[in-house]
């Protein structure tokens, strides 16, 4: 099993610069930002980033501080794609075009991914990890937004669903060449 611990920083919420990281618990790390965004923008970021890095079909713990971005990634996310990326109150998901990326990043990845909430500032080791470089990669990417260089907030790669997207959009159930899909079903999440 991979265990990932994620975290999402923003100077000044909403708009100011945003960082993200994602430290693998055997050793690997990574971190980005951009000029601006929200703390919600970043904890999702961290998720993806997460996801997309770790390939393949070994399972996939992501542990978050970010009930937030937990709830979005396995619980609330099979409702929303079920309603038209519509809230149940009818209203516009938030930050949708990124939650898709992550449902696709989920759906086409082979093995599972899970989620549990952990407790931020603590002195959990690789909370804290991935805390201080979110918070790096945020002042940094302040800096560059002051000069002439403004990070870059493209999204990573994430591979395309198979063919049928528009039924597969409609369907709550295992998505991915018939393979169940941890992430359409509500998820197990540990609250500490």
């Amino acid at each position: 099993m991979i265990i990932v611990s994620t975290d999402g920083s923003c100077l000044r919420n909403p708009g100011g610069a945003i960082g993200w990281a994602w430290v693998n618990h055997q050793g690997s790390a990574r971190n980005g930002g951009a000029a601006s965004g929200t703390n919600q923008i970043a904890e999702l970021r961290a998720v993806l980033e997460a996801i997309v890095a770790h390939p393949g079909e070994e399972p996939l713990f992501i542990e978050s501080d970010s009930l937030y971005a937990i709830k979005c990634a396995s619980e609330w996310i099979s409702g929303w794609r079920l309603n038209g990326w519509r809230t149940a109150s009818g209203g516009a998901v938030k930050n949708v075009e990124l939650i898709k990326q992550i449902d696709r990043a989920i759906a086409t990845r082979p093995g599972p991914v899970r989620f549990r909430w952990v407790r931020g500032h603590i002195g959990n080791y690789y909370n804290e990890k991935a805390d201080k470089l979110a918070g790096e990669a945020a002042r940094q990417a302040a800096v560059s937004a002051a000069g002439s260089e403004v990070p870059t907030a493209e999204l990573p790669v994430v591979p395309e669903l198979p063919a049928a997207t528009d039924e597969l959009e409609k369907t709550p159930g295992p998505r991915a060449a018939g393979k169940p899909v941890a992430s359409t079903a509500p998820q197990t999440m540990t609250l500490f």
